[in-house]
């Protein structure tokens, strides 16, 4: 079978030919329909994954995935239901609390390995097979955009845990931002302005471009980060009730608890690499403590996450995705999914359709 791969020491994503997998007991064989490209996809290509699957030298890429089952072997699916891989997988056959309270996405590294970023083959294959607990059914109606249920999920678990985090007041939040005009960042707009007032987008383009129409389309405000830094937004638009990180660079974070109104709680996804530079720990402190802001890291999700990204995916407009897809690519011509461009949004790479 066909299957996009990175090799240890490489940068470029190939295509290999690979036995397809068996299934184990309580495992199902999944045909792929479409696999999404992200920013964590094009790390793993650049940088190579933390750990590569045990016995390899390469490892297959993609954990946005949508499917249909081929072959059932025994578990509760039917042949040809529409299915979504989650991410995380037991490292080994020992007892895993996390997994066993179906909470894969609070364990801790060492716990888990995740499919096509560490330790563990991706799904960006014409099959793949998956624990009959790590697959979610879906609508056959949405197998087209089944690709987009997994990064929802990540914004679903984000925006679960910044509301519990405020749950021990009457919190009635107003405005959000969303740092990052990627497509992780458009979809959470999308999200947010079914709960917020006023939804803002921040990002480094300029006029024209096309992720800044689909903020405005969304009724969102554009606001460049070249122009009004995060910590500066209060001084413009006013503090935000909510902030949404999803790029990754170390200074959000810091800058967000200046950018938060009082009460106001940020939600960290984005990762960053190693970077040393100067902060007012104090002024940081005082903002925290006096005006009672919170920030929340949060990391993968649970299957609690993709069954209400399926209802939300179902709920979007049409057109966002319309938009939002940029790039459609088989296997055998994947390169032009990877490239750095600011026309694309998002990369999908298709193996087959229903």
């Amino acid at each position: 079978m066909h299957a996009i791969v990175v090799r240890r020491g490489e940068t470029e994503p190939e295509l290999i030919e690979t036995p397809r997998p068996e299934p184990a007991d309580g495992e199902a064989l999944v045909r792929i329909l479409r696999v999404g490209i992200d920013g964590t996809d094009h790390e793993v290509i650049e940088h190579g994954p933390e750990v590569f699957p045990p016995g390899d030298e390469h490892m297959i890429l993609g954990h946005e995935a949508v499917g249909v089952v081929e072959d059932t072997n025994g578990t509760d699916y039917q042949i040809g239901d529409i299915v979504v891989p989650t991410v995380r997988r037991r490292p080994d056959d020992e007892p895993n609390e996390y997994f066993d309270r179906d909470e894969p996405d609070m364990a801790p590294t060492g716990y888990h390995v995740e499919c096509g970023i560490s330790g563990a083959h991706g799904f960006m294959a014409e099959y793949i097979t998956a624990p009959e607990d790590r697959l979610v059914e879906i609508p056959r109606r949405l197998a087209e955009l089944g690709c987009f249920v997994e990064p929802i999920s990540i914004s679903e678990k984000a925006i679960e845990h910044a509301y519990a985090s405020r749950s021990a007041f009457d919190w009635s939040p107003e405005q959000a931002l969303v740092l990052g005009n990627g497509s992780l960042g458009l979809v959470t707009l999308a999200m947010l302005r079914q709960e917020f007032e006023e939804i803002y987008c921040l990002g480094r383009r300029d006029r024209p471009d096309p992720t800044i129409d689909v903020v405005e389309e969304l009724g969102g405000t554009y606001v460049d980060s070249r122009e009004t830094p995060v910590d500066e937004i209060p001084d413009v638009h006013g503090g935000m009730d909510f902030i949404y990180e999803a790029t990754g660079y170390a200074k959000h974070p810091i800058q967000s608890v200046h950018g938060l109104a009082p009460n106001g709680v940020a939600a960290l996804v984005g990762i960053s690499g190693p970077w040393e530079f100067e902060i007012d720990g104090g002024s940081l402190h005082t903002e925290l403590v006096v005006h009672n802001k919170a920030l929340v890291g949060t990391v993968n999700s649970n299957e609690r996450h993709f069954k209400r990204a399926i209802r939300t995916l179902r709920a979007l407009p049409e057109w966002l995705f319309e938009e939002l897809i940029t790039t459609v690519v088989t296997p055998e011509n994947v390169a032009p999914a990877f490239v750095d461009d600011d026309e694309q949004i998002k990369a999908v790479v298709e193996f087959d359709r229903l």
